[in-house]
């Protein structure tokens, strides 16, 4: 059987990249969607020295053009798209009243909309082939909310309705749509998000008070979660939100 091809976005870094280390491990052809090209490339490298297959792809989900230029790539070089991990994820800690609609347009162009391009684009294709998975890359602030991230919350429980939406209408085509939330997670994008703020060691302490594992989950625990709901084993799942948290969300 000819390898699947996986797409992976924000997969330079933190998840994103673990993800694509995980697809690379099952044998996936990954294509490493990233604005970094330098994270994607190195990524990429590090997939095709342990004999796996995989390309950098510079792409900005933020960008409809970009996105479809991107995914003809991926198909030019890779082939047909079965895999699709909606990962490309930004916010800051704000309260909701110091936004502005700057702010909120980025927070849903990046975490909302960008999942609507890449699904749209690769959607029609997967049920002509009758197979096919998507994992989009929710969060626990999506599912229960979140202090200073009113946006992202926001943005992050239309992905996971929206998920749930897909799944019911291509369920009969072989195609599969889930949600992996994950809870405060170490990734450069959470240090680069609390070191923003005054007192960041009294974030990053309140946040593993939080969970009852009483620590940050780690990125290959996550995309150890995206990786079984991208294989065949998972063929009967679908609509589901999964929550990668150390016991944060637990309904």
């Amino acid at each position: 059987m000819q390898p699947r091809v996986a797409v992976v976005t924000g997969a330079g870094r933190g998840i994103g990249r673990e993800i694509a280390l995980a697809l690379g491990r099952q044998g996936r052809h990954v294509a490493v969607v990233d604005l970094r090209d330098h994270e994607a490339k190195e990524t990429a490298a590090t997939i095709t020295a342990v004999g796996g297959t995989a390309v950098p792809i510079v792409a900005d989900v933020t960008d409809p053009a970009s996105v479809k230029e991107g995914l003809n790539e991926v198909r030019q070089n890779l082939g047909h798209i079965s895999i699709v991990v909606n990962n490309a994820g930004w916010d800051e800690l704000k309260p909701f009243v110091d936004t502005d609609e700057e702010f909120w347009q980025r927070v849903i162009e990046i975490n909302y909309k960008g999942v609507l391009r890449t699904t749209h684009d690769v959607l029609p294709a997967m049920i002509e082939a009758g197979w096919g998975r998507i994992v989009n890359i929710g969060s626990d602030a999506g599912r229960v909310g979140s202090s200073l991230e009113s946006v992202y919350s926001g943005a992050k429980g239309a992905v996971i309705a929206f998920t749930k939406t897909i799944a019911r209408e291509v369920a009969r085509a072989g195609v599969t749509a889930n949600t992996v939330c994950p809870g405060p997670t170490d990734t450069p994008l959470l240090r680069e998000i609390i070191e923003a703020q005054a007192d960041a060691d009294k974030v990053i302490g309140a946040m593993t008070r939080a969970v009852p594992m009483k620590r940050l989950g780690k990125p290959e625990e996550v995309a150890a979660a995206v990786a079984f709901l991208a294989s065949e084993d998972a063929g009967f799942i679908t609509g589901q939100t999964l929550s990668v948290s150390g016991g944060l969300t637990m309904a």
